[in-house]
């Protein structure tokens, strides 16, 4: 029997778009839902987006702007934001249904800053890249990778490993499931906005 697992990424401290993705996830009976960083950074409501992520028991990993806060907050007593974000990994590993997942933030091993930008910003796929990822994955142990960082939505074979970003929940208004063992792969689009398979800051919040 199919396994669905929900992937979310790139939150930034907001939490309505957060919620729409999360609703749909449930919608779709996913097993498990996976997040791949930057739950804080921009957005003004960390708190509530923990709270969410928690309440759905999200296992989620650490990105660059999740980093940035905990070290803003060295010199704070804690607290339930500070305890939740202090305790996540910056990597993840899991088998399900004989699959093996890895999930970082930007790329393997352990980056937070270097992410896996496969496309131009139209959207379309850029041959070049594409190759020096390829390259760089040679021999990565993984049959799914799952990252973040970048703004971009796509899901890629590339060196033997199927490589997904979900895109931000903030400002792609995506999210996606894996279906396992099959390795396939749906984007959903939340929030009524227009997906957008590759984010910059020239755009702004187009919402």
């Amino acid at each position: 029997m199919a396994t669905r697992i929900g992937l979310i990424s790139d939150i930034h401290a907001t939490p309505e778009p957060l919620r729409e993705a999360l609703g749909a996830l449930a919608n779709a009976e996913v097993a498990t839902i996976l997040c791949a960083g930057d739950i804080a950074g921009y957005g003004p409501d960390l708190e509530s987006t923990v709270e969410l992520l928690v309440g759905s028991d999200v296992r989620s990993i650490l990105g660059n702007h999740d980093l940035w806060w905990l070290a803003d907050q060295q010199s704070e007593k804690g607290g339930p934001v500070a305890d939740y974000m202090d305790q996540l990994p910056l990597v993840a590993e899991l088998e399900i249904e004989g699959c093996r997942i890895v999930m970082v933030h930007g790329s393997p091993p352990a980056s937070v800053m270097e992410g896996i930008k496969l496309l131009d910003e139209d959207g379309e796929m850029v041959d070049e890249l594409r190759d020096h990822w390829r390259g760089q994955l040679e021999g990565f142990a993984a049959d799914v990778l799952v990252v973040g960082h970048t703004h971009q939505v796509y899901s890629e074979k590339m060196a033997g490993i199927l490589v997904v970003n979900p895109g931000s929940t903030l400002f792609n208004h995506t999210c996606a499931i894996l279906t396992l063992p099959e390795m396939e792969v749906t984007f959903l689009p939340i929030g009524g906005s227009k997906p957008e398979p590759a984010w910059n800051w020239g755009m702004q919040y187009r919402r």
